[in-house]
């Protein structure tokens, strides 16, 4: 039987066997009890939109090494991903996402200004009432708190 080997869309992006895009989101919490989130690029998807960091599975990597990558990627910080809490199938269009609870391990966290626009550290009530948030976060984070 041949093996799968992952394809790229026009927009660059890795289509797995599924014909889905797969993607990670991650949650990390500092001591104060605030998740870090971001506000996006005007230059990515979802322009200026507020969420957790994560992003695309390239290629056959795995889910925790995107999270590692990612967020060196967004935000210049190392993390060690913990355990994967939640899990959504868009039903709008192909993409299926991973979210992941990780700690932090760098002191500080700097945005890349090719992706991020600014770094926020929001308490659970912030998140969900923040006129920018993007779709499921929600269920994300209420995933991250059950798992605490």
């Amino acid at each position: 039987m041949p093996t799968y080997r992952p394809t790229l869309n026009q927009q660059n992006r890795t289509v797995q066997a599924d014909g889905h895009i797969h993607g990670v989101v991650v949650g990390c919490q500092r001591e104060d009890d605030r998740w870090l989130l971001i506000r996006r690029s005007e230059t990515v998807a979802a322009p200026l939109g507020v969420c957790f960091p994560g992003g695309g599975v390239d290629g056959s990597e795995t889910q925790p090494q995107t999270v590692v990558r990612e967020m060196q990627e967004e935000v210049c910080a190392t993390v060690i991903p913990l355990t994967c809490v939640w899990h959504s199938v868009s039903s709008a269009i192909p993409l299926t996402l991973w979210g992941w609870h990780a700690t932090l391990v760098s002191s500080e966290v700097t945005p890349n200004p090719e992706e991020v626009a600014e770094i926020l550290w929001l308490t659970p009530t912030e998140i969900v009432n923040h006129p920018d948030i993007m779709p499921h976060t929600d269920a994300f984070l209420e995933s991250l708190l059950a798992q605490l």
